[in-house]
């Protein structure tokens, strides 16, 4: 009995990493496209920012929903469904007529994308604890590479000069597919609860549970603040603050990027040798200084670097953040991660536009002050994400 539940668990965790990867992909299957769509609709600079908010408002407003599905379906049938409905999304982005229907299919995008990021963390959750060490972060990590993988296809396919809609209807295709076909040795409906110390089962979130999930979002928020900011604004200041040329512009989020990645595949040894929260805040303490010294400089390679640490430092916020409110005793854990990461993203949701309304007054350089101070706040929230050692 013991080496079949073994086994069952390795099937999870290909599953689990699988279902990771599958959810990078389709977050980034259309990134590339984003030229070829803007110009096909004929749309301008503002209404294309609209239409870029269709995603994460349809992320943020489904998590708020996401435990109760996942209380109804089990994180397995909302994980499947959620990646179907996510990849048949993709067929309606790329046949967008106009910025209605562009919107509505973005909306769409994100809020299947939201429903199969809970569940899949919960599933995550639910196998790390069966291997009795950190395993959220390698998953994260999974998403970083899948993210890459699709941006890298969307780009070699604009560059041979296949069409949207044919691109992203195959792209549907090959990721539905990959969603069923990977998904099916996830962990059953068992995986969902979490015995109790009083009645062996979780129950509704506790009055003493709500302290805790409140610090846990906030680190998530201070922690997607600073991605959003990365992705929105780094070329901006390393092009028009420091004098940058296209090509080296676009190295400071790319440093980002690919320092996240590296952290989060080498993240779980280290969470495990040292703990959750000593491991948070020495990565929020790289974070802050990184990014701040880059900004200091007022160079473009020290910019680069810096945002290059900064990624770095922040590469297991998200993953230790989740394994916390996912380990918190009392509460499911699609509850609990559904909470954090409601408040989190909207920090994504919210971050970039909030630091372009603070550039308008003091510059760039001092807005993007915002997110080391955020980062410093990670050092005095860490001991929040002590649930994440299970």
């Amino acid at each position: 009995m013991a080496s079949e539940q073994f086994a069952a668990l390795g099937r999870a965790r290909v599953a689990v990493t699988l279902a990771f990867t599958a959810h990078g992909l389709l977050a980034a299957a259309w990134v590339a496209r984003i030229p070829q769509i803007k110009g096909h609709l004929g749309l301008g600079e503002g209404a294309m920012g609209v239409a870029l908010l269709g995603a994460p408002v349809g992320v943020v407003a489904a998590v708020r929903f996401a435990s109760r599905i996942v209380a109804r379906w089990g994180s397995r049938g909302t994980t499947v469904a959620g990646g179907v409905a996510a990849a048949l999304s993709l067929v309606p982005l790329g046949l967008a007529w106009n910025l209605g229907a562009l919107v509505f299919s973005l909306l769409l995008l994100g809020a299947s994308l939201g429903l199969m990021d809970v569940a899949m963390n919960a599933q995550g959750v639910a196998v790390e604890r069966g291997y009795g060490r950190p395993l959220m972060s390698g998953l994260h990590g999974a998403y970083s590479i899948g993210t890459l993988m699709s941006a890298l296809a969307g780009a070699g396919a604009a560059h041979a000069g296949v069409p949207v809609a044919p691109h992203l209807s195959a792209a549907a295709v090959l990721l539905g597919a990959l969603v069923v076909i990977g998904c099916r040795g996830l962990l059953g409906r068992s995986a969902d609860v979490r015995p109790g110390p009083a009645d062996g089962r979780a129950g509704p979130a506790r009055s003493s549970s709500r302290w805790p999930l409140t610090m846990l979002g906030i680190i998530g928020l201070c922690s997607f603040v600073g991605e959003g900011a990365m992705a929105d604004w780094s070329a901006v200041h390393l092009r028009e603050d420091l004098g940058a040329g296209p090509g080296t512009a676009g190295l400071g989020y790319a440093g980002c990027a690919v320092a996240m990645t590296a952290g989060r595949l080498g993240g779980d040894r280290i969470v495990a040798r040292f703990g959750p929260v000593p491991v948070l805040r020495a990565g929020s303490l790289v974070a802050a200084l990184g990014l701040a010294g880059g900004l200091a400089a007022g160079d473009p390679v020290a910019a680069v670097a810096g945002f290059t640490l900064f990624g770095l430092g922040v590469a297991v916020v998200a993953p230790v953040t989740f394994s916390a409110a996912g380990n918190l005793p009392g509460v499911p854990a699609a509850a609990g991660i559904s909470r954090v990461t409601a408040v989190g993203y909207a920090g994504l949701l919210g971050g970039p536009p909030v630091i372009g309304f603070v550039a308008q007054g003091v510059g760039l350089a001092w807005a993007l002050a915002i997110p080391v101070v955020l980062a410093g706040l990670i050092v005095l929230l860490a001991p929040a994400a002590a649930t994440a050692e299970g």
